[in-house]
Parts: structure tokens; C-alpha cells; sequence
């Protein structure tokens, strides 16, 4: 907080609205907007470490298991049998040997480029449909996820590669932009060929933090932002995901996963230690091998389960505790301007700018805490561009949890790349925003008919959260 101490009182007679410079419109600074996570925020590590920072205000007690869930989250899992009882078990098929080899430095994984580049951290999630209409299930021989590696003696499942498709355009002032479509390319399949009705859809590992704050949120104010039906007629219609808690057998609102498929970060880190690394644990206690891979479900096991619980807990409160970094020029008016725009064109409609978070917050650290991810957490429609045509759950094939904008300008500086949506495609925010069709539509055209100033002001109020 030292580095903000003479920033704070300047700023302190702005209040939530609009004001004006050279008669152009722009918001003014709202109390506490800087600091995106309350007392959770990340004010002193910026630069290529800003995600792996833990929340600030963590008890002494929190931290140090923090810190055990760091080394679980960082270090390599090796096959069993191992010396390393802690941290064997992996696979027999997996994708990656570490959470950390999809989620660099708790950030965000790029997508391939070409053929040559490593698929680390862009998965293909698999299904098929069954006779009852929007009911799917895994893949009846390489179930749910693809799983491109395979411990000692076992075969990868296949190789995966994307080429991509450029998609030309121009904004209402005549420049030019070009949009890219990735297309997944399945070969060297090891254990016979798919089901001819598979469904596929590419994933890229997002950035970890602020994940217990979004957990925070309560399904109270969930309910009070739904609008299934669209009875305000805003052309918006975002509604819960709707999922079974693995771990309560519970109804619960699914916030984590890209189409919300998870409710907490604990069921997102057990699903992800199973889907990702072939890690049993008490949430999931199989490994993900289909009935037609016999070698994969007779494969010696580090444990029952693998992933013991007081690891599980150490994953998952790291997870939950990353903290988010402070905004920076916050109040630059060019900013501001972009802030204004963003309003004006409706995308907080769905990116709703800010939450306070509930006293059952997963940690009471982080409970009652004005937040600023905007996000809904809610399923929208984005269109047939960025449909995947492969439902779950309650999500249909267009439809997308809306994910926090918070850290998404800190990518380049820790990641290196500024690619951008649920599969990688987006360089940068203007692409993003130029892709989303649906119930965004009437908000892409308008981003099309700014002119370069402005365009240029909505990406740097982006680049600031």
C-alpha cells in the first residue's frame, strides 16, 4: 500500500460518473476501483510476477499453506512406483506433467502458432450425443479430453495440431482488421478410431488469479443479475450455469471452466488434476480411462487416492488465494475515455464491472470485499462465430461464462503474447471484442463504427484492469 499512499488523497474527491475534457465525455475514477480485490490486491509485485502473488491479507497460518499448495501446484508429478510418494501417480494418459506447465507463472497459455509449436496448454475437450435431446457423454474411447502424453510404455492418445484461417474485415472507417479461426487436426490416433458423431472444442489454461474472490460471490447476487428471459428487453439474457457439486452431490452454480462446467475451486482443481494430469483424488477417484483402454485401467496407482486430501486442500487454497494486481493508470484520461466507452457501448452488460463478496467467501480473507472483475459469471450467447457446436452441461454450443477482465493487460508482461478468448484466437482486446456476436452484437457493431481514437482508448482502459 506504501507505493499508492500519495495517489490515494488526490483522488479521493472523484465520484462514480462522467465528466468532460475538450468536451469529449469521459468516466471519472470510482472510489477503491484501483484496488481490484479490496485488501486482496496485489500492490507491490508487478512486472512477470504479478499473478503469483498471495492475497496480502492471508493469516499466517494461510500463507504457509499457501506455500505447501505452491510447491504441489509448481513441481513435476512423476509415474509410480516412485520414491516420491507425495507426488506419484501420474498419469498412465495425460497432458501435462504439472499445473504449472499449462499455467506459467499462474498466467495464461498461448495457443500453438503453427505445426511446429508445443500444444502445452491448449486442450481438446471431447463428446458425443446421446438420443436425448442436449444430453452428451465422453467420447466412448478417448473420453472427455484428449490426452496427447502418456507415462512409460503407454501411447499418447493422439497428436493434436491447429492451423488457422484468416478472417478478413474492416471497421466503418475503412481499416482494415483480419480475424483468425483455429481448426483442430486429430491424427495418429493410438486406440482406434472416434465415434464419427464426436464433438470437439479447443481450450486454452487461463490465468489463476482471484479465483476465491469469484467463489465469493453470492448466489443471491448471481439470481439478482440473471435474466433468463430477457424481461428487461436489453437484448441480454445471461443465466446461471447450472451443475452437480462432485464433492456435496449438491445444485450448484457453475463459475469456473469456460462454460462454467465447475462451482468451486476445489471441484475445478480435482477435475483439472484428473482431466490434466491423470491424478485421482476423494472428488474424482478414477482415472479417465475408457473401457477400451485395459492397459490404462489396470496401470499401477500412486495411491487411493493419488492426490491426498491435505494436498488437495494446499492446491486449492493457493489456487483460491492468488491475489490480483493493483490497476495501473487507473485515472489517465485516455483511460478514463475507454472506461466511458465501454458503458456507452454496453459491455458492462455482461461485464459487469463490480461484486462485493459474500461472509462464506471460501476464505474469510477473502469475505466482504468490493471487487472490481467485471464479470457476471453468467452463460451468454456470444453467436454462431464463436460457437464450438459441442454443448455442456446446461451450456449450449454459443453460449460462454462470461470471464473476469481483471489481470488480462498484465498477459504480455508475465505470458508473453496477447492471445485472447476461450481458444486462443484473439490477438489482442480488439479482436476479442470483434468476434463476439449474439447477444454482443449491437456492442461489436458500435466498437466498428468508433473511430481509431476511440477504438484505440476502449483497448488501453482494457490493458489498465
Amino acid at each position: 500500500m506504501r507505493s499508492l499512499a500519495f495517489a490515494l488523497p488526490a483522488l479521493a474527491t472523484l465520484v462514480a460518473g462522467v465528466g468532460c475534457v475538450s468536451g469529449v465525455p469521459i468516466a471519472e475514477v470510482e472510489p477503491g476501483e484501483w484496488l481490484t480485490a479490496g485488501a486482496a490486491t496485489n500492490t507491490l509485485i508487478l512486472g512477470r510476477n504479478a499473478f503469483i502473488a498471495p492475497a496480502p491479507n492471508l493469516t499466517a497460518e494461510h500463507e504457509a499453506q499457501f506455500y505447501l499448495g505452491n510447491s504441489f501446484f509448481n513441481d513435476a508429478w512423476v509415474e509410480s512406483p516412485a520414491s516420491t510418494t507425495a507426488r506419484d501417480g501420474l498419469g498412465p494418459l495425460f497432458n501435462a506433467r504439472s499445473c504449472a506447465a499449462c499455467h506459467f507463472l499462474d498466467g495464461r497459455a498461448q495457443p500453438p502458432q503453427t505445426t511446429e509449436d508445443s500444444i502445452l496448454g491448449t486442450l481438446l475437450r471431447l463428446s458425443v450425443p446421446e438420443e436425448e435431446q442436449s444430453a452428451f457423454r465422453p467420447e466412448p474411447t478417448y473420453g472427455g479430453q484428449l490426452q496427447d502424453q502418456g507415462i512409460t510404455g503407454f501411447a499418447g492418445e493422439a497428436t493434436l495440431q491447429i492451423s488457422w484461417e484468416e478472417v478478413p474485415g474492416s471497421y466503418a472507417d475503412g481499416t482494415e482488421y483480419s480475424l483468425r479461426r483455429p481448426t483442430a487436426i486429430v491424427e495418429d490416433l493410438s486406440y482406434g478410431e472416434m465415434d464419427p458423431a464426436t464433438l470437439s472444442s479447443l481450450r486454452v489454461a487461463p490465468q489463476m488469479l482471484g479465483l476465491g474472490l469469484l467463489e465469493g460471490i453470492s448466489m443471491e447476487r448471481l439470481l439478482s443479475l440473471a435474466d433468463a428471459e430477457d424481461l428487461d428487453g436489453d437484448g441480454i439474457s445471461g443465466r446461471i450455469s447450472e451443475v452437480i457439486d462432485s464433492e456435496t452431490q449438491e445444485a450448484a452454480a457453475g463459475r469456473f471452466g469456460w462454460k462454467g462446467e465447475q462451482p468451486r475451486v476445489r471441484t475445478q482443481c480435482a477435475a483439472a488434476f484428473s482431466g490434466d494430469l491423470g491424478l485421482t483424488s476423494s472428488l474424482v477417484p478414477f482415472d479417465d480411462c475408457s473401457a477400451e483402454q485395459v492397459d490404462c485401467l489396470e496401470a499401477l496407482s500412486g495411491g487411493e487416492p493419488e492426490v491426498q486430501p491435505e494436498i488437495l486442500d494446499a492446491v486449492a487454497l493457493y489456487s483460491a488465494a492468488l491475489a490480483v494486481p493493483v490497476r495501473r493508470e487507473w485515472d489517465d484520461e485516455e483511460v478514463l475515455r475507454g472506461k466511458w466507452l465501454f458503458t456507452d457501448l454496453g459491455c458492462d452488460g455482461c461485464h459487469v464491472r463490480s461484486h462485493t463478496t459474500s461472509s462464506d467467501a471460501p476464505l474469510p480473507e477473502l469475505a466482504d470485499q468490493d471487487i472490481w472483475p467485471y464479470t457476471d459469471l453468467l452463460l451468454h450467447d456470444l453467436g454462431e462465430g464463436l460457437s464450438d457446436g459441442r454443448p455442456v452441461g446446461s451450456a449450449s454450443a454459443s453460449e460462454w461464462r462470461t470471464p473476469a477482465l481483471w489481470g488480462l493487460g498484465l498477459v504480455p508482461v508475465v505470458n508473453g503474447h496477447d492471445n485472447l478468448l476461450h481458444d486462443g484466437r484473439a490477438r489482442g482486446f480488439a479482436e476479442a471484442i470483434l468476434w463476439h456476436e449474439g447477444e454482443a452484437a449491437q456492442s461489436t457493431e458500435s466498437f466498428k463504427q468508433l473511430n481509431i481514437s476511440d477504438r484505440d482508448a476502449l483497448v488501453r482502459f482494457l490493458e489498465s484492469l
